[in-house]
């Protein structure tokens, strides 16, 4: 599973730490003390066996469930509280509920510059069968501790996510933003999921293993030093199994301290936890995430690096690494790389488009291969400079891999995509897949974060069987119940 969250352009350290990051949703009323709206709630008979893996499912209803930010929202006047919106997944359409830590259950309150939402996680921290969302908010003040950050759990139940519990800071005077990265998997394979909460401000990452009580007590912690430059923290972690053995790997993405740019570490899990001893240096680009995409046994690590220049491995327009692994674990010398100028990939690589901005796996089609969705949210097209757009590069049909061979491309000007191409859009500002109608087939669900003034929309993307779009709608601040006030950033992050 992945985290994204919304990023830097540039591959040196920036002194803005706190990115505007994520998506959301809702109004009206569902027990638990969340808002919730309805566009369509599956009956008792329509509930499916359950949810493809690596799909989250907050109710037990058998539907996958998506979570969206916008943390930059207002809430209750405070500018940047921030807010999430759970998109649960049902037969005939979707409802929605928005979380704020105003929401009653929830901890801590709502205040300026919190950011609540500008990360998040999903897992089934407890072991009770409903997964859980780790939330943070790195800019929370707590205390003394100006911008010390904070992460709560949001516990799901045949509700949906209802109450929070916080998950204490191990360094809780330090200003560090704890919470800023985080990311959830299983790295000692006990069965058990595991937390892996970083802050911008710190090169350690904290992992919480063993499970969890409802109090958010975790079994075990330990603290990783990952190797990244002191003074400039961390940007993104990801979790998967790149050497096939079991137990989820971590990637941490952060600054090599020898030449002060962007880089990627590999820490290896074991039986007793991520082993930082065994740690590789991985190509550049701020997100990525895991999947067996050639179907040999080992998760491949895809990388986006949407930077022009400046960089090793940078090109015009962006770019997309798979590094693929092996029993020892990440193989540098078996590399594939798409850009816009790949056979098969529509468009052309054009300064500015950030293609790799964004990534995210999983079966668009529904022919059991992994497709890897890229976002390109600088793409600039009729309507706009900057108007984004998103490309599905297939699975092959052998199982070999991604190709560039009959590719899609989307933007807001396709037919069935809501909306229409407008200048900083941003349509592709994030991406994610999941099966919210359990039909076999993923939704792509495209953020556009830069929709109406930065208030930033979320468009569920349907691709039929035989291969076109269907009629979708757009999910927008207005449909959730969301403040207009500010930058709130809708799209701008999904919790994978």
């Amino acid at each position: 599973m992945t985290r994204h969250a919304k990023h830097k352009r540039t591959p040196e350290p920036s002194p803005a730490r706190i990115r505007l990051a994520t998506a959301t949703a809702a109004a009206a009323a569902l027990t638990g003390g969340l808002l919730a709206t309805s566009a369509g709630v599956a009956s008792a008979d329509t509930v499916p066996a359950g949810v493809a893996q690596g799909d989250a499912d907050f109710n037990g209803d058998g539907y996958a469930d998506a979570v969206a930010s916008a943390s930059g929202a207002y809430v209750s006047g405070k500018a940047n509280a921030g807010q999430l919106a759970v998109i649960y997944g049902g037969a005939t359409g979707n409802h929605y509920a928005t979380v704020s830590q105003n929401t009653a259950g929830i901890p801590g309150t709502a205040e300026s510059d919190d950011f609540f939402g500008a990360d998040s996680a999903y897992g089934d921290f407890d072991g009770d069968g409903y997964d859980d969302v780790l939330v943070a908010a790195p800019g929370e003040d707590v205390g003394t501790d100006k911008d010390g950050g904070t992460a709560a759990i949001l516990w799901g139940s045949p509700n949906g996510l209802t109450r929070g519990s916080t998950v204490a800071d191990p360094r809780p005077t330090s200003h560090d933003h704890f919470g800023g990265p985080v990311e959830a998997g299983d790295f000692d394979g006990d069965g058990k999921d595991d937390l892996a909460i970083g802050a911008f401000g710190s090169t350690k990452v904290d992992v919480f293993s063993g499970g969890f009580t409802r109090s958010a007590s975790a079994a075990s912690r330990a603290t990783l030093s990952t190797g990244v430059q002191t003074g400039d923290g961390i940007n993104n972690l990801h979790s998967g199994d790149a050497n096939g053995d079991g137990k989820d790997d971590l990637i941490v993405n952060g600054y090599d301290p020898a030449d002060n740019l962007n880089a990627n570490y590999w820490i290896p899990g074991s039986a007793t936890g991520l082993a930082a001893a065994g740690s590789q240096k991985l190509p550049a680009g701020i997100i990525t995430d895991l999947g067996d995409t050639d179907e040999d046994g080992y998760d491949d690590i895809v990388i986006g690096n949407d930077w022009d220049s400046g960089i090793a491995g940078a090109t015009t327009g962006g770019s997309v690494y798979v590094v693929h692994g092996t029993a020892s674990g990440p193989s540098a010398g078996d590399t594939e790389k798409f850009t816009q100028n790949t056979a098969g990939v529509p468009g052309s690589s054009e300064k500015g488009d950030s293609f790799g901005g964004e990534i995210d796996l999983g079966d668009v089609n529904g022919d059991g291969h992994l497709d890897l969705v890229v976002g390109a949210p600088g793409e600039d097209l009729t309507g706009g400079a900057n108007a984004g757009a998103a490309t599905v590069l297939y699975g092959s049909a052998d199982g070999s891999g991604i190709t560039g061979t009959g590719a899609l491309f989307l933007e807001q000007n396709n037919a069935y995509v809501p909306n229409t191409n407008e200048k900083n859009d941003e349509f592709g500002s994030d991406v994610h897949l999941d099966d919210l109608n359990h039909d076999g087939r993923d939704e792509i669900l495209v953020g556009a974060d830069g929709e109406n003034g930065y208030n930033g929309a979320v468009y569920p993307v349907k691709v039929k069987a035989d291969g076109t779009l269907a009629a979708s709608s757009g999910i927008y601040t207005s449909t959730l119940g969301i403040s207009a006030s500010g930058t709130p950033a809708l799209g701008g992050n999904f919790t994978d």
